[in-house]
């Protein structure tokens, strides 16, 4: 069997199995959670659903698969039972180890920060301020633990725990671990250049996942891995305020706009290598 996709919801997803079944082709559908990923039998019709399931896409509410579902029996809406579950053990399930470790690692930091004071914590892991410590290398990624308040904390590991977590579980933990690592020493050498080492923060590498979870969206719509149109406006909007100065605080703007650049070069690098998005089991 084949991977064809992993559609949000699984009403549209069974809309359309019970569409290809009046078309002779067998689709399975296992839940993840309100997802639901559709498997092909028959790996030689792959390029005949691919046509299908774009059209689908298009307009899933379309009278054609209402009235597919009718003939094959499948219109019970009481067949899908989600389960309930409170937010935090939802998250938690949906995060990788690369997500998690890096979650705990800032809130470690954090703590360390309030316990020992910036300046000590800083000394270990600030970017390389000078050719002396270039050869220190974990300093060109340590530097996004840095975090100097809880406000600053929590809006970034928010947004990371969002959109890592969907990176790695849909893109796997290698294309997680190059973007974070690519980001973050290309957003704290540019941070450097405008502000010298004293800077801190995983919202460049936020930005990097920003533009790669959006870009790649946008070009396989089909995808679970997609950020809201309007969520973007807003993350631009908020990098423009950043510039000039609205909320009266330090931003690392040159950190976030290379960061944004790295993710929508790698996205695009991504979308035009893919082999496809079938997945064989």
């Amino acid at each position: 069997m084949i991977r064809v996709t992993t559609l949000s919801n699984a009403r549209l997803a069974q809309a359309f199995i019970d569409y290809m079944k009046t078309e002779g082709v067998t689709i399975e559908m296992q839940q993840q959670g309100r997802a639901a990923e559709l498997w092909l039998e028959n790996d030689e019709e792959l390029p005949r659903v691919e046509a299908a399931l774009e059209t689908f896409l298009l307009d899933p509410m379309h009278p054609r698969y209402q009235a597919a579902s009718w003939r094959t029996g499948s219109a019970d809406r009481g067949r899908f039972h989600y389960q309930r579950a409170s937010w935090l053990p939802a998250l938690r399930s949906q995060a990788g180890p690369l997500t998690l470790s890096v979650f705990l690692c800032c809130v470690l930091v954090f703590v360390l920060m309030n316990i020992f004071g910036d300046d000590v914590v800083m000394y270990w892991l600030a970017f390389p301020s000078g050719p002396s410590r270039y050869l220190q290398v974990w300093r060109w990624v340590s530097h996004i633990l840095l975090h100097f308040s809880l406000l600053h904390l929590l809006f970034n590991i928010v947004w990371w725990w969002y959109l890592a977590s969907a990176v790695e579980k849909y893109r796997g933990v290698t294309t997680l671990a190059v973007l974070t690592l690519l980001s973050a020493v290309v957003s704290g050498l540019v941070q450097s250049h405008f502000s010298g080492a004293l800077f801190g923060g995983l919202s460049g590498v936020v930005y990097a996942l920003m533009g790669y979870v959006w870009w790649y969206g946008e070009k396989h719509p089909a995808s679970p891995l997609m950020m809201p149109r309007g969520v973007i406006v807003f993350a631009l909007l908020w990098l423009i305020a950043g510039y000039f100065d609205v909320f009266g605080i330090a931003v690392a703007n040159a950190a976030h706009v290379a960061g944004l650049v790295i993710g929508l070069l790698m996205a695009f690098w991504d979308t035009r290598h893919a082999t496809g998005t079938g997945r064989r089991r």
